[in-house]
């Protein structure tokens, strides 16, 4: 009897201990903890998280804290631990900036701004956020409000002095003469000017572009070129071009253009006079490149990624002189943008330049057993066209792929 009572009393127990551990582990959690959730989020937080506790020891930080400086070598920034000990005696959040002391690189954030906040118990939280995009931002915005008051109070001011002298000399036909052709070039500089900053805040973004439609590249090409005639016949240079191509882009012809003549008026205006520009076209990797060349003055290399800016010049005494806005190649770059292509540049001092406006190929579904024709009837090549074995004796084909030329004698003379 004692044998079975003991034996029913283990069963009964083994039936209560199993179902109690199976109670328990229908009661666990299948995925993560709260804390472990809190914890992710902290990590993969794009702002600085430190928490300090009342003797401003570090408590718990992120790797974005490091990035920021906020936290170096395992210790808090002593700004940080400064505003966090007074936030513990006031129970009010406050900002501290927390900006790197010295230039740590162009990689680096150069203004921080930190927010400490009490969670109670003398505990702290510093969360700081990279605001260095937002202070170049309005860096550039200051410069471009400055450059711009600049660049229109000297033809403003040039009319204004001209027009006093036309005033003084009213009798002297010559002298009025003179003067009133001063006063049309400056006119004309800053109606230009005006044009070009209208432009160009229309392609940043100010106003919606146009639809794209399908563009001749051959026909932007001799519109661009008509364009440019009078000042090119003017400083004695020859535009030479390629053969016709066929080629089709997508975009907006009137930007298109533009990009274009910009590009050869900026050939021209810094090329010596009798020397050669030329203009070439191909279909390479899907986008259509259009390189105007030229054997000028060249850029030099820590140059050339700025005279994309505006109202950069490279030759400034050049620009002054040929009426330069410093708007032409900056409004290239954003037309490139706008329609998902680039601008390349090859130059080197003394040997000329090479642009290339790179711009995305409209390609036709080819009817089977039927070439494709472009809206003049010419055939279009389906893919790169084919290079003929001799080039027109003046018409060079450098073309800028990157920062390299590939060609026929690149560097040397044309």
């Amino acid at each position: 009897m004692l044998a079975v009572g003991a034996l029913v009393v283990g069963a009964v127990a083994g039936f209560l201990a199993a179902r109690a551990r199976a109670r328990r582990e229908a009661a666990q959690p299948t995925g993560p903890t709260v804390a472990e959730l809190i914890e992710r989020l902290i990590r993969s937080s794009n702002s600085g998280i430190l928490v300090l506790n009342r003797f401003g020891d570090m408590v718990l930080h992120n790797p974005r804290a490091y990035e920021l400086g906020l936290v170096c070598v395992n210790q808090p920034d002593p700004r940080a631990r400064k505003a966090a000990e007074q936030v513990v005696e006031t129970d009010e959040p406050m900002e501290v900036d927390l900006s790197p002391l010295e230039n740590r690189g162009r990689r680096q954030p150069e203004a921080v701004l930190g927010e400490v906040r009490p969670l109670g118990d003398g505990f702290t939280v510093v969360e700081a956020v990279d605001h260095s995009e937002a202070i170049r931002l309005e860096a550039v915005r200051r410069d471009f409000v400055a450059n711009v008051s600049h660049e229109l109070k000297t033809p403003v001011g040039a009319i204004a002095l001209l027009t006093e002298a036309v005033l003084d000399a009213a009798e002297d036909v010559e002298e009025v003469r003179r003067f009133g052709s001063k006063i049309l070039r400056e006119s004309t500089r800053l109606g230009q000017l005006v044009t070009e900053l209208i432009a160009l805040s229309r392609l940043q973004g100010a106003e919606r572009l146009p639809d794209l439609n399908v563009v001749e590249v051959d026909a932007v090409v001799r519109e661009a070129l008509g364009r440019t005639t009078l000042s090119a016949e003017s400083a004695e240079i020859t535009i030479t071009t390629d053969a016709a191509s066929g080629l089709l882009f997508e975009g907006d012809r009137t930007l298109l253009v533009t990009a274009l003549s910009n590009l050869l008026e900026n050939a021209v205006a810094y090329s010596q006079a009798g020397s050669p520009v030329s203009i070439s076209r191909r279909l390479a990797d899907g986008m259509v490149e259009i390189a105007v060349t030229d054997r000028g003055i060249g850029i030099a290399e820590d140059e050339q990624q700025r005279v994309f800016e505006r109202f950069y010049r490279a030759d400034k005494a050049r620009s002054r002189a040929t009426g330069g806005t410093g708007l032409g190649l900056a409004i290239v770059k954003h037309v490139a943008a706008n329609h998902g292509g680039s601008v390349g540049l090859w130059s080197r001092q003394g040997t000329g330049s090479t642009f290339t406006l790179r711009i995305p190929a409209h390609v036709r579904p080819e009817p089977e057993g039927e070439p494709q024709r472009s809206a003049t009837g010419k055939q279009i090549p389906s893919a790169a066209p084919a290079r003929p074995d001799k080039t027109p004796e003046r018409t060079p084909r450098l073309v800028a792929t990157g920062q390299e030329v590939s060609g026929p004698n690149p560097g040397g003379n044309l």
